[in-house]
């Protein structure tokens, strides 16, 4: 029997190792926020530093400009409560 992989990034391409999509897909973002569920802070200082990682690869493999906002609302902003 073969194990799914797990919803975690492919570096440097940012993309889930077992969906393709972009990570954090949503399978990602439900597990991460079940880990952190009683840790809101450890979630966001998780998410700032993927994010730190993640923004000169993907600048440097797209040659993208202007998209810390996108990447920002990709790898943390997901994370605030719902009011």
């Amino acid at each position: 029997m073969t194990r799914a992989a797990p919803h975690e990034p492919m570096r440097p391409l940012w993309r889930c190792g077992a969906c393709r999509a972009d990570w954090p897909c949503e399978p990602a973002k439900l597990i991460l926020l079940h880990r952190y569920r009683d840790n809101r802070t450890g979630l966001f200082l998780h998410l700032a530093h993927l994010l730190v990682a993640a923004t000169p690869q993907l600048t440097e493999l797209h040659r993208i400009t202007g998209t810390q906002q996108n990447l920002a609302e990709r790898f943390v902003y997901w994370a605030r409560p719902r009011t």
